[in-house]
């Protein structure tokens, strides 16, 4: 598939999932490039706004297997994983699959469950694979996580762990509809006799997997590669800023960009691409120095910063 074709496959499935979620179209990309870049995404908002409705409109348009964890402060690693059950009938250990095992997975509030749940998630995402009692399985390619977590009720709550935070290519929120975008989720409402909006399978795997291929033909040129490594380096200069992007998120950023120029059906990187998805990338791995906290410092702003002062290429 080359990237005009994927380009277009993109606008259909997020067309398709528009038709269900009221959401900003930035929003809806935001999260298909998270998949497309071969990432995994997290969403953060208050409760109620679609999350859960995004995840499963997605997996269903892009034609894939969908699984659903809700996340609590008694969930057992085990318990997404899956876990070795005696079979008495043929007097062995039989491994019995969790919902990991499917090609998307929401993972429902995710910062509802204790540390020890959470970091069962780290070899899933980064590996695409789970060891249990030693053994390891394979996780259903393609495999794509979507986390979710609500920034109230911190309580009874655990805050994710940097080392996690990092393995999401994207972190973005869906935010409140407009006052047309509201009236139209009540007419949509009216128009269904189901409480839920549902779409229907745009894609396939095998389309799928060649849709994750085409951002590996764009061309990054070396003035491109340079730019991207020096917006990572300015984060971990920046005074406001404890810890900078590391260099996976370096590389995360070039691929996140790959990914973004293939969805506009270009096959090279501009630097423009670079600073639309640099926000969604970057500002989530910055860890900011306890007095920028205590001002109340916005990582958006350390990355609008860097943005600002890192000398743009001329292509």
């Amino acid at each position: 598939m080359d990237v005009s074709e994927a380009s277009a496959e993109c606008d259909r499935v997020l067309d398709e999932i528009g038709s269900a979620v009221i959401a900003d179209r930035e929003f809806l990309e935001t999260v298909l490039l998270g998949f497309v870049g071969r990432g995994h995404v997290l969403m953060e908002d208050v409760p109620g706004t679609g999350k859960t409705l995004t995840a499963r409109s997605m997996a269903t348009a892009l034609g894939l297997e969908f699984s659903r964890v809700q996340f609590t402060p008694d969930l057992l690693p085990a318990d997404i994983t899956g876990t070795h059950v005696f079979n008495e009938r043929e007097r062995e250990f039989e491994f019995n699959e969790g919902p990991l095992f499917a090609n998307v997975v929401l993972a429902d509030e995710i910062n509802r469950a204790p540390p020890k749940t959470q970091s069962a998630l780290l070899e899933a995402m980064e590996e695409e694979q789970v060891t249990v009692d030693g053994d390891t399985y394979e996780l259903p390619s393609p495999f794509f996580v979507l986390a979710t977590q609500n920034p109230v009720e911190m309580e009874g709550t655990f805050e994710l762990p940097e080392a996690q935070v990092d393995r999401f290519l994207v972190k973005s929120s869906i935010g409140y509809p407009d006052e047309a975008g509201e009236e139209e989720l009540l007419h949509r409402r009216l128009g269904r006799s189901e409480q839920s909006p549902s779409v229907s399978p745009v894609l396939d795997q095998d389309l799928v997997t060649d849709l994750r291929d085409a951002p590996e033909s764009v061309r990054v040129d070396d003035d491109l590669v340079t730019y991207v490594s020096a917006i990572a380096r300015a984060t971990r200069e920046d005074r406001r800023v404890e810890v900078g992007v590391s260099p996976r998120g370096t590389q995360r950023l070039l691929e996140a960009t790959r990914a973004r120029a293939a969805m506009v059906g270009r096959e090279y990187v501009t630097p423009d691409d670079v600073k639309r998805v640099a926000q969604p990338v970057l500002a989530h791995r910055v860890v900011l120095t306890p007095d920028a906290r205590v001002d109340e410092v916005q990582k958006s702003a350390v990355v609008d910063a860097v943005l600002d002062e890192v000398p743009v290429p001329t292509v």
